[in-house]
């Protein structure tokens, strides 16, 4: 009877140190998964100040820069979205991948919102660290908005990405940048603001300020994924006024859903404008999939792979490696 005592005790111990060991080795997977994502996060290295004192015509009188986000609005791949408001103090986030993923290749973010709000996760902090994945240097530009009564134009905005596109090039080396790859990216509204950065760079909208301004503000390529304002329904869809393309507008991906409220039109005819101005452009349009998905993926929805239509592009125009 003693043995057996003995025995069990012998195989309650065994179980003990078995528990203890799956435990370990449970914090232990749990420890690596998050080192490893962790490594993947995109974190900002440095966010500054695009002006040196407040931006041009500023008057600070637009209430206080908060997230206007009510518990009753819409998800978004049953998550909620980041939608900041009242943006007096333009500023220029820079998430940089590691080192031995680097490219050189860097990449102006900017987030849509009609120009009433910025949409700083879903179309900005997101679109970073999938940046990051591919080796390209995030810059997360958060501009004015909402649009100043009284303002011509979206003016405010187009002067704080002139001025964040001089600021990258002015730190290119600082940051691990090549200055003759640097793009701009943009979604919805943001779409606007860079195609209109990227037909509005020979002259700044604003007095220089400092050395960042004497640098070029024209992207070397531009990506615009669901943009609006692009065309003037009322006249045909004539191209906006403010976008006067030329030879030398940069080479340009876009991606757009067909049944986009925002009007597919915007991206067709910019394109075909594109292609008279003999600028090479590489269009995609998707059946279905609406607007205001950044990069969430949604399985029923084929244009949300857009992303990697977008790095095969890239890849293609040698911004970043073709590996």
């Amino acid at each position: 009877m003693a043995l057996k005592n003995l025995d069990a005790c012998r195989r309650m111990g065994l179980i003990s140190r078995m528990k203890t060991a799956l435990k370990s080795l449970s914090f232990a997977c749990c420890l690596a998964a998050l080192t490893l994502r962790s490594s993947f996060a995109a974190e900002p290295v440095k966010e500054i100040q695009i002006w040196p004192g407040a931006a041009p015509g500023e008057k600070g009188d637009i209430g206080q820069e908060h997230d206007i986000t009510k518990p009753s609005d819409e998800l978004i791949a049953g998550k909620r979205v980041i939608r900041l408001g009242n943006v007096s103090t333009p500023t220029m986030a820079v998430y940089r991948p590691p080192s031995d993923k680097n490219t050189g290749a860097a990449v102006l973010v900017c987030p849509g919102g009609g120009y009433h709000i910025l949409a700083m996760d879903l179309e900005g902090t997101e679109v970073c660290d999938w940046l990051n994945s591919i080796g390209v240097t995030g810059v997360l530009l958060k501009y004015r908005v909402p649009k100043r009564q009284g303002e011509e134009g979206h003016t405010g905005p187009l002067q704080d990405a002139q001025r964040a596109l001089g600021l990258v090039r002015q730190h290119a080396g600082e940051w691990g940048v090549d200055p003759k790859r640097v793009g701009v990216l943009g979604f919805s509204a943001g779409g606007h603001l860079a195609a209109a950065l990227s037909n509005n760079y020979d002259r700044r909208a604003y007095p220089s300020v400092d050395e960042a301004d004497e640098k070029s503000c024209r992207p070397d390529f531009t990506v615009l994924i669901y943009p609006g304002a692009l065309t003037v329904q009322k006249e045909n869809d004539q191209i906006a006024p403010d976008l006067k393309l030329t030879a030398n507008t940069p080479r340009t991906f876009i991606a757009m859903a067909s049944d986009d409220p925002v009007r597919v039109e915007n991206a067709l005819y910019y394109a075909l404008a594109l292609r008279k101005a003999k600028v090479p452009v590489e269009l995609h349009v998707y059946p279905t999939g609406g607007h205001g998905y950044g990069l969430r993926r949604r399985q029923e929805a084929l244009v949300t792979t857009w992303p990697d239509r977008a790095v095969e592009w890239m890849k293609s125009q040698e911004f970043i490696a073709g590996k």
